[in-house]
């Protein structure tokens, strides 16, 4: 069985790559390898938004979060992974509009406040898709060692050097033909599992309830994943690369809907494996994972096609990292024209701390969110930039203010500020809405008051 799975993974692999290299091998431009500027419909962006935002993450979160917290905090946790791509689908035809030769939220965010906080959005948005990768590729080592006997390193480097060949060469568009093949792969396997892990659950008991907590708990947790998610992927270049590579406004805007309404359901259908699991009583694990509890009592060979699924959703996921991290790097360069060749080794070297840390088997979710928590107490100025009397002085002030806001629940509530830090870092890795409410109302406030006081003299 070890070679037959083996053979299965590299058959997968190799596939993608085949899939990419054929839809593109870049000569172009370094523009058309970073944007693919103007050449997506509307299905194909939708197909794309749904399989790069869809990682190995979704076996494992949303099926926690439906077993141990209730149908209220995962219809939160849908929300939040669709509302990026909606936002987008609303925001992204002014933004093409205002930078109609843009390529990245860096110079958008430059544009609008200058190189300063262009920097700064950078920074942010390259150590949050880092972070996401090595998450990414963490979680595709830790299903390869519970679902088969395949060295989870050998899958770890396997998954990030076949990405890397198809990206590194086609660039964006690379990414986006194999996001088609990807999605539909996708949803393909998760009805196939799903299908047959559902048939495996014993008689639901005659006492089974659904899992809840206390509602207004529940609504708590709602509200702050939608807040962090939705935060944390505005700041993820992948997804502005494809505002510029829609081919008009109307594609962007539907194919923006299609991505987050099919992401709503992927979640809940996600989410609902590990409601029904918590129902029927099987042991969830330590630490849970729902999900992969189903698979205990379903037949053996449902393995494999549960390998290819987690396989498939890590490429999808970590192409669009790899490509939207060399674009936000060379765009943010200062310079308009960088070479072809630097943009792909940018790409490469950058792999490389990813792979690493991947490989030590580390828990990156307290890294999550803290990433998600500073991304919150940015991401209203950023946006804020095409507002006219809006400022780099009441941009910068406000993200100040958004991190002390984050600070600061912590530190009324337990009287110092070591206690506000400590509680702004999420020691027990587990997410609480004082920090994001904090960092977001107190960002929108402040950024409001300064551009209302002190208005830039500028006109769009």
């Amino acid at each position: 069985m070890l070679y037959v799975t083996m053979a299965v993974l590299g058959a997968a692999l190799l596939g993608f790559v085949v899939l990419g290299l054929r839809a593109r091998w870049a000569d172009g431009p370094v523009d058309d390898y970073l944007t693919a500027r103007h050449s997506q419909t509307a299905s194909a962006l939708g197909l794309s938004f749904l399989a790069s935002g869809m990682g190995a993450w979704i076996l494992f979160a949303p099926p926690e979060i439906g077993a141990l917290v209730g149908p209220v905090a995962l219809v939160g946790y849908a929300i939040g992974s669709a509302l990026p791509f909606i936002v987008l689908g609303l925001y992204g035809p002014r933004i093409r509009r205002y930078l109609p030769q843009g390529r990245s939220i860096g110079e958008f965010a430059e544009s609008c406040y200058g190189a300063g906080v262009r920097r700064w959005v950078a920074l942010v948005s390259v150590a949050y898709m880092a972070c996401f990768l090595a998450a990414e590729l963490t979680a595709i080592g830790a299903i390869t060692a519970l679902l088969s006997e395949v060295p989870p390193a050998l899958v770890v480097i396997g998954v990030a050097v076949t990405t890397l060949v198809y990206t590194a060469i086609g660039g964006l568009r690379a990414s986006l033909a194999t996001d088609r093949w990807q999605a539909g792969l996708l949803i393909v396997l998760l009805i196939l599992v799903a299908g047959v892990a559902i048939q495996q659950l014993p008689a639901l008991p005659a006492q089974a309830t659904i899992p809840s907590i206390p509602t207004g708990s529940a609504i708590s947790v709602a509200v702050t994943l939608v807040i962090a998610v939705t935060a944390a992927n505005l700041f993820h270049q992948g997804y502005w690369q494809r505002i510029w590579a829609a081919r008009d406004d109307q594609a962007l805007s539907r194919g923006a809907w299609l991505g987050g309404g099919m992401s709503i359901v992927v979640i809940a259908l996600v989410g609902g494996l590990g409601i029904l699991a918590a129902m029927s009583g099987v042991g969830l694990g330590d630490p849970p994972i729902p999900f992969f509890a189903l698979l205990a009592s379903a037949p053996s060979w449902l393995a494999l096609p549960a390998l290819v699924l987690a396989v498939t959703l890590v490429m999808s996921s970590v192409d669009t990292l790899q490509n939207g991290i060399a674009s936000l790097v060379v765009a943010s360069s200062g310079r308009r024209e960088l070479s072809l060749t630097l943009a792909r080794w940018v790409t490469v070297a950058l792999m490389v701390p990813v792979i690493i840390v991947a490989l030590q088997g580390l828990s990156v979710l307290r890294l999550f969110l803290i990433a998600d928590l500073l991304c919150a107490a940015i991401v209203v100025p950023v946006l804020l930039g095409l507002w006219s009397r809006m400022s780099a002085r009441a941009a910068v002030i406000g993200g100040i203010a958004g991190m002390l806001g984050a600070v600061l629940p912590g530190w009324i509530t337990q009287g110092s500020l070591s206690a506000g830090l400590l509680a702004a870092s999420f020691p027990d890795s587990i997410p609480t809405l004082p920090p994001f409410l904090g960092a977001l109302l107190a960002s929108t406030a402040v950024s409001l008051v300064i551009a209302g006081l002190w208005p830039a003299k500028r006109s769009f």
